[in-house]
């Protein structure tokens, strides 16, 4: 199935709100546009900052001071 690369992005802007099996298929689908040179580099450009920011915030919440990252 083929998601536009707008949905992507949206999708992107809720991924704390989802269950953690949706975040893993929003963040696939991120990389799949990302190595898709068809999109814009300014929409690909949005999509790794969004899904950068929602890497970082996960690592923020998910690891512990005892783990390594």
């Amino acid at each position: 199935m083929t998601i536009s690369a707008d949905t992507v992005f949206s999708n992107l802007q809720n991924i704390d709100q989802v269950d953690p099996v949706t975040s893993a298929i929003y963040r696939e689908q991120a990389q799949e546009v990302l190595a898709t040179p068809s999109i814009t580099l300014k929409l690909r450009t949005a999509i790794a900052d969004r899904l950068n920011r929602a890497n970082n915030d996960l690592a923020l919440h998910t690891v512990g001071s005892e783990d390594s990252y």
